[in-house]
């Protein structure tokens, strides 16, 4: 990392990109969520989220215990249906919702899986752990979101589908994309690729590849490999145009949009932000499109903007996607670095500027 770089985020003059965290956290040894200050407690505090972590992290760990006596699970059909709409709750920034009810669904699932001992009901399991991993991730838990991948990944193996596995190393490998550890990262990406090949011809299959391909897109641009970046970036361009628009299968939102979206990210990671505000200026998202993926875009077109000097757009941008999904900007770390280095300029943005910060960060 450029001097002069380190000298600017240090004087607070520019927000600490992904990767020059990465590169601090590696020098100073200590972990990525130790720079960006996660979770942010008193505001989960005060949200009343952090009571939540602690019965989701006990749910998890009855994973062996076989059928629990005193819980009459519901049918396997209901329990898919209430473990679609936690996974449809997520995308919708509804966090708190999917963490009130996660650890309850979670228990039950547990008894039915181990009841029945159907691929059915693993899968139920695999989807709930799925969204106990989501939850983790967005509130900052990382210790918790690598429990609870541990868990889909037992429960996938005994459901014996390999779409669920690719979609493990998938969430596995973005795990260490927010460590830094791209190298690594990469490789669970190609184990990923591998694992799903397994798979039986099928739409969820293609649809698996391609995310997996957008993954290591952005592990490439984050690494600064270009020329990875834009293979991968090719490939699930091809596949999105034999699927179309998959918003709901596995809830991954894969297709062209999550494509365009991809490049505006990767663009970014290669510290090419004139470009990527350019290819963002672009692109239309669909007013159906998942509202915590439309949140997180408007969190990177931000950031973007901030580089390139345009303070007022980059605000904008924030307020996007504070509207879209408030629940997941609030503990959003994009979010909070952009804004911090938006506020040597406050004098020129709108007064709502100051509000936006007080919002970030109250406690009450």
């Amino acid at each position: 990392m450029p001097y002069y770089t380190l000298t600017k985020i240090e004087q607070g003059r520019c927000a600490a990109t992904p990767y020059a965290i990465a590169q601090l956290a590696r020098a100073m040894r200590v972990e990525v969520s130790t720079i960006t200050g996660q979770p942010y407690k008193a505001e989960l505090r005060a949200d009343e989220l952090d009571v939540l972590i602690a019965p989701i992290r006990e749910a998890l760990d009855v994973y062996d215990l076989g059928a629990d006596p005193e819980i009459s699970a519901r049918p396997l059909r209901t329990l898919q249906d209430d473990s679609e709409a936690l996974c449809a709750a997520v995308r919708a920034g509804e966090i708190k919702r999917a963490a009130t009810e996660a650890a309850g669904l979670i228990e039950e699932a547990t008894t039915a899986a181990h009841t029945h001992q159907t691929s059915d009901g693993w899968i139920v399991l695999a989807s709930l752990y799925r969204t106990a991993y989501d939850v983790a991730t967005k509130l900052g838990y990382s210790d918790l979101a690598q429990l609870s991948l541990a868990r889909l990944d037992w429960a996938a193996q005994r459901a014996g589908s390999a779409v669920f596995g690719g979609a493990y190393q998938y969430f596995r490998a973005l795990t260490y994309l927010r460590e830094g550890k791209y190298r690594t990262g990469q490789r669970l990406v190609d184990l990923g690729l591998r694992t799903i090949a397994q798979a039986e011809a099928s739409r969820e299959r293609d649809i698996v590849t391609g995310q997996l391909h957008l993954g290591g897109s952005v592990m490439a641009g984050r690494a600064h490999n270009e020329d990875q970046a834009m293979g991968h970036l090719a490939e699930a361009e091809r596949i999105a145009a034999r699927t179309g628009e998959s918003p709901k299968v596995l809830w991954l939102a894969f297709g062209g949009t999550n494509v365009s979206v991809h490049r505006v990210s990767v663009l970014a990671e290669l510290d090419k932000y004139d470009k990527a505000v350019e290819e963002a200026d672009r692109l239309t998202i669909p007013a159906d499109w998942p509202k915590s993926r439309t949140s997180h875009h408007w969190a990177e077109v931000a950031r973007a903007q901030m580089w390139t000097g345009k303070t007022e757009a980059s605000f904008a941008s924030l307020l996007k996607a504070r509207k879209t999904a408030p629940q997941q900007a609030k503990y959003h770390p994009m979010v909070r670095d952009t804004y911090a280095s938006l506020e040597a300029a406050h004098r020129r943005l709108p007064d709502s500027f100051l509000s936006y910060g007080s919002w970030l960060t109250s406690q009450g």
